[in-house]
């Protein structure tokens, strides 16, 4: 079996979008990674529901089935 195959594991600060900050371990090489979504933000821990429109597909769904109200 290789020796020294393992990436090296370090901790580093994850910042959300939303502006919270933590620090957690990880084989990435930056001290510093941004990440879009935490536990801070996500609707399954807040308890709401925030729709992530990609492409305007939220808007023709609401257009094709008349629920602009």
């Amino acid at each position: 079996m290789n020796e020294n195959i393992q990436p090296e594991y370090h901790d580093a600060v994850f910042e959300c979008a939303c502006g919270s900050k933590f620090v957690c371990g990880t084989t990435k090489q930056a001290d510093v990674i941004k990440v879009e979504i935490c536990n801070k933000c996500h609707p399954f821990f807040t308890g709401k529901q925030k729709l992530v429109d990609t492409g305007g597909r939220v808007e023709k769904f609401k257009n094709r089935y008349n629920l602009n109200k």
